[in-house]
């Protein structure tokens, strides 16, 4: 009797599903679930079959044929080690199974032009319920955290087209994210409406190469195919031998177009500029000026450490502001050498940034960028990761949109070596809407130390720059 109850509960769960989510089921026949797809015969400049979107064709390439982000949550795949379940990383995967083939005769090093890598994801929000809830925030608006994952997940499939021509290539060579520019929101991404991720690589180096990534939401109202433009982010990947760790050569660039050839340009002066900033960071801050600077930064931060009662209301020290979060980074966000996506640490970053944002002002920060982030330490599979993170400083000069700068430091730890190291870090730019400032004021921030004051000395010139 038990039995057949349990099977008149299953059979009732699956009619209900059916009935409230019926595109789970179209693809299922009475025989069952179809095989997986074959990994055999795919065109590596492909990455994955297109399906088609009826609603979506205003975003379709003509040359360009773009990944059905919705495809990929319906369709069985084999369960590549290390999945991580996102439409992008999923292009990844199905990128790199083009060596379960036999190796091609390719030589080892060879010219490619941009085309070669360019890769177009479509996200058919507008038509995909599914899809759209995956990406949906508390408030109705896109996860920027979650994006920001996928434009990592998507460079890295690009820098794959871009670099290997065969399986032993794919064996030796390993691509790790260095760092990516900074990334400024051009208008409101929203999650009811169509987008496309449009990239390829732009400028390659000896070892090194950059990757441009446009996110693209056109709507009824936008005529310039600019005003489709929602953000531009540019991720510079190097290559390493896996064996050796030491940099590895790869396939040159051969731009085509006037404009392959312009991005190459701005990429060739954004690298020597990249260089140059490494070359400061190494100086110490020495002069007179900078020391001035300091002291004033200081000077209301000794006001709270000694006399607190007399310290301004209006201010709050950067230790107080400070929120962080722990944990064990697990096998399903490793990439094919074992190592943590970037993009899936920059989405845990950023969701703790916004919860100490939200926390220090009130009400929910409107994101606006995301600066420079550099990569400095590779995080492994079963590493304990520490994320801090506070608000570093804040510009109140326009009451209307006060500015928010949140640092997030996320730090390897190894407790059975009594060590932990800076692996990256993450600078995140809020405001605030007009309405939620009725109740109050942002507070500007003060730093009770001098390793705080210059920290934020090097963020304020570091904004100046940009």
């Amino acid at each position: 009797m038990r039995a057949l109850r349990f099977g008149y509960g299953v059979a009732v769960t699956t009619l209900t599903k059916k009935l409230r989510y019926p595109s789970l089921f179209r693809s299922y026949s009475s025989s069952g679930p179809p095989d997986p797809p074959s990994l055999t015969g795919i065109d590596p400049n492909s990455v994955a079959s297109t399906v088609s979107c009826p609603n979506s064709q205003h975003l379709q390439d003509d040359d360009v044929s773009a990944i059905d982000a919705g495809s990929s949550l319906r369709k069985p795949v084999c369960m590549w080690p290390g999945m991580y379940h996102s439409p992008a990383t999923n292009a990844l995967w199905q990128a790199r199974s083009i060596f379960d083939t036999p190796s091609s005769d390719v030589d080892s090093v060879t010219e490619k032009t941009p085309s070669h890598s360019r890769t177009t994801i479509l996200y058919p929000f507008s038509s995909d319920y599914i899809l759209r809830e995956q990406y949906r925030n508390p408030w109705n608006g896109i996860r920027a955290g979650k994006l920001l994952e996928d434009l990592d997940a998507l460079a890295g499939t690009i820098s794959f087209k871009h670099c290997f021509n065969n399986a032993g290539m794919a064996d030796s060579l390993l691509l790790v994210t260095a760092s990516v520019d900074k990334m400024v929101i051009k208008k409101p991404i929203l999650v009811d409406i169509d987008l496309k991720i449009v990239g390829a690589v732009t400028w390659v180096g000896r070892s090194s190469m950059e990757i441009q990534l446009e996110v693209l939401q056109p709507t009824e109202e936008t005529s310039d195919p600019l005003d489709s433009q929602a953000l531009v982010a540019n991720f510079t990947f190097v290559a390493r031998d896996s064996k050796t760790g030491k940099s590895a050569i790869i396939n040159q660039i051969t731009p085509e177009t006037e404009r392959e050839k312009s991005l190459w340009k701005e990429a060739e002066e954004r690298n020597k500029l990249r260089k140059k900033r490494r070359q400061e960071k190494k100086k110490e801050i020495e002069n007179e000026k900078e020391a001035e600077r300091l002291n004033a930064l200081l000077a209301e931060g000794r006001v709270f450490i000694d006399m607190p009662a007399l310290a301004d209301r209006d201010s709050i020290l950067i230790k107080d502001t400070c929120l962080q979060n722990s944990l064990v980074c697990q096998p399903q966000q490793r990439n094919t050498h074992g190592r943590i996506f970037g993009g899936f640490l920059m989405r845990r970053a950023f969701e703790l940034a916004f919860a100490t944002a939200y926390t220090f002002a009130g009400s929910a920060p409107l994101f606006l960028e995301v600066d420079h982030v550099d990569f400095l330490k590779p995080v492994d599979v079963g590493n304990f990761l520490r994320l801090k993170s506070c608000v570093l400083f804040t510009e109140l000069e326009n009451p209307d949109k006060p500015l928010i700068n949140v640092e997030v430091v996320a730090h390897v730890t190894r407790p059975e070596f009594r060590s932990a190291e800076v692996s990256n870090k993450f600078y995140f730019t809020f405001t605030t809407s007009s309405d939620a400032m009725r109740n109050g004021r942002i507070r500007s921030v003060v730093p009770a130390t001098e390793e705080e004051a210059r920290r934020i000395i090097e963020r304020m010139d570091a904004e100046k720059q940009m």
